[in-house]
């Protein structure tokens, strides 16, 4: 332990030193205490202590370089020593009113008691400080050991207590690789509707670290097989359609899972929330569009703009930005748009049309449209994989010839103003709306033939009388 805690420890222990020297106790907690024995290292510390919130601010106000107190009313005290993010968190217990949405915080005396209230035994291990003594009343390292999740108490009074914790446990899942206790599970399927007293907030972080952890495919399986997902992402379960008898049509389910691990396999940078959110919510239209056809086929018309309003409607509801529930439900919206090209039928024109229509979610449309293909037939999945490798080569070609991602039109505003003879309004907007489509159609033609055709244009519409 000792070996380990050399990385925070001068920090740490300068804070420990000052809350003895004033009469406290002070621990390392949680997460970063898991963390270092993982061999997982961070910038953030979480710290308890005996000491009241204003008692803390008293105590950290000279020391810190930094002082907020947004959470204070929570018992936290935030701070920031050089490059180290620190919260410290009065010993308390919180439960929540059956009817109420934030969390009833009572402080506590206590290093074990505090350590009894949380939610899972690897995060109920400390380190007091300055003597760096580990405590862990509840086999938090033995649970370490064996990568599981089990609660220090019961599972039923750790998820009454509060219920957001079932959703830790899926995101731990995720993020950890570890196993739920098989008391949890069960508890998490009788509480499941529990979850509904939570704001909307707090789930919308727990799925979205999910949805960001090593493994979202285990945590998205244990919500939806207890129940939660029920209740916090609902379009998910019910992609579990039936099979038919002739097995015509995937389970869109499985096929869900195995687009969003084929995206992340994509990666290049870390996590990418937009594409493995919109990888998660593909085909979230197909259950409304079902439709059995003649011959025993199975259709879903038009299922990529249903998702689009269902991504919208949901990302919203969980309070995402605005910026977040535009981009994944645009590639929602998109994701099918390659099944046009065929065997490369497209014009240059419709290339063009298909990379202004992405913007700049062109990439993530790349990935996330290699990632839809999940057939077994190895001979159709590398036919799929050509065709989607000669769209890539021929926006390349455009984009070298043109910069595609700049297109505008060859006459701005003024210009158009000025050919056409008329003042700002609504038919400058036509104007150039005809000139983007005409750039987009036939590339570079140069301002003479650009002005030529918009004089044309304006004659074959009621701008010729102006």
């Amino acid at each position: 332990m000792n070996d380990l805690f050399r990385k925070i420890a001068p920090v740490a222990d300068e804070l420990g030193r000052l809350f003895a020297a004033k009469g406290h106790e002070l621990a390392l907690v949680g997460g970063p205490v898991r963390d270092l024995l993982l061999g997982r290292s961070g910038n953030d510390l979480d710290l308890t202590t005996d000491a009241r919130p204003e008692r803390v601010l008293e105590i950290v106000r000279d020391w810190a370089d930094a002082v907020w107190t947004i959470g204070i009313e929570f018992g936290t005290v935030g701070l920031r020593k050089g490059n180290r993010l620190i919260e410290i968190t009065t010993y308390r217990s919180e439960s929540y009113d059956p009817k109420s949405r934030k969390p009833d915080v009572v402080y506590g005396d206590t290093l074990e008691g505090d350590l009894e209230r949380r939610d899972f035994a690897v995060n109920a291990m400390a380190v007091r400080l300055p003597s760096h003594e580990f405590v862990d009343p509840f086999g938090g390292m033995h649970d370490l050991r064996a990568r599981l999740l089990r609660t220090p108490g019961t599972p039923e009074q750790s998820f009454g207590d509060d219920p957001l914790r079932m959703l830790r446990a899926a995101r731990f899942s995720s993020q950890l690789g570890f196993t739920v206790d098989r008391a949890a599970v069960a508890a998490m399927t009788a509480m499941a509707d529990r979850i509904e007293i939570v704001s909307a907030e707090r789930i919308r972080d727990e799925l979205d670290k999910l949805i960001l952890g090593a493994r979202p495919r285990d945590g998205l399986r244990l919500l939806v097989d207890t129940g939660l997902a029920a209740h916090v992402l609902p379009e998910l379960p019910k992609l579990r359609l039936e099979i038919d008898e002739h097995h015509r049509h995937k389970d869109v389910y499985e096929h869900t899972l195995t687009v969003l691990d084929q995206a992340i396999a994509q990666e290049e940078d870390g996590p990418d929330r937009i594409l493995r959110w919109a990888a998660l919510m593909h085909d979230v239209g197909k259950p409304k569009t079902r439709r059995h056809e003649p011959g025993g086929r199975v259709s879903f018309h038009h299922h990529e703009v249903v998702g689009a309003q269902m991504t919208k409607k949901r990302l919203t509801e969980l309070r995402f930005p605005k910026d977040v529930v535009a981009d994944v439900s645009r590639l929602v919206e998109l994701h099918l748009r390659f099944h046009g090209y065929g065997t490369g039928e497209w014009t240059d024109s419709a290339v063009r049309r298909y990379v202004r229509d992405a913007g700049h979610l062109l990439t993530r449309l790349h990935k996330l449209t290699r990632a839809d293909c999940t057939t077994r037939n190895k001979r159709k999945a590398a036919a799929l994989s050509r065709t989607y490798d000669h769209l890539e080569e021929r926006i390349a070609r455009l984009a070298e010839e043109e910069e595609l991602a700049k297109i505008r039109p060859e006459l701005d505003g003024n210009e158009i103003q000025q050919v056409l003879g008329i003042g700002p309004g609504p038919a400058v907007g036509k104007a150039y709306k005809f000139l983007l489509d005409l750039r987009l159609d036939k590339g570079v033609i140069g301002k003479e033939a650009a002005t030529e055709a918009l004089l044309e244009w304006a004659r074959s519409t009621d701008l010729g009388a102006r």
